[in-house]
């Protein structure tokens, strides 16, 4: 079995804009091509798991999720980093409309992404990572087993109980690489 990094999308992969779907609006973390390779060196697949609340919500399609996808897609791949999985949630519970209103187990906090994502990629859960920015991330990879839960700054305030939920707090992903190299 392999292990891998699961990373969070939005205040992790791209600043935080709210509801992010368009390539213009799309900002990437600084050192996150860089931090991406050292991982893919150090034998981790890398899987981006997001709640797309935007698209319960009705603010943009699947489609335009998925076209901005494959734009970032594209950019890792031009950067020598091939994403191994790109899980998404287009459900909410509360403020989705039509079928994507429901309680499903994809949406962070609950773990069913990572789930997939182990299953699909053949990963050990308990080997792998996860890089968040916020308690639901957190919560999600503990529900799923992981041991090591990285929460960064570059997206959310970081609140007490998401530093409670996770192993470690570091200013960015590119800090990952050698925080996990020291362990």
């Amino acid at each position: 079995m392999d292990r891998a990094v699961f990373l969070d999308r939005d205040g992790v992969i791209n600043k935080d804009h709210g509801y992010v779907y368009q390539v213009d609006d799309f900002e990437y973390i600084e050192g996150v091509f860089d931090a991406c390779l050292s991982l893919k060196k150090m034998g981790f697949k890398l899987a981006v798991v997001t709640n797309q609340s935007g698209i319960a919500r009705g603010l943009y399609s699947e489609d335009d999720f998925h076209q901005l996808t494959e734009w970032m897609d594209w950019n890792f791949a031009d950067k020598g980093v091939e994403l191994d999985g790109i899980y998404y949630c287009p459900h909410h519970a509360q403020a989705g409309l039509g079928d994507y209103k429901c309680d499903c187990d994809c949406r962070k906090p609950k773990p069913g992404m990572l789930n997939s994502a182990a299953q699909f990629l053949n990963l050990d859960l308990a080997s792998s990572v996860m890089v968040g920015d916020k308690r639901d991330d957190m919560l999600a990879a503990q529900a799923a087993g992981i041991q090591i839960r990285i929460l960064v700054r570059t997206g959310k305030s970081v609140t007490d109980e998401a530093v409670h939920a996770s192993t470690v707090v570091l200013d960015s992903i590119a800090d990952v690489p050698d925080y996990l190299s020291s362990l």
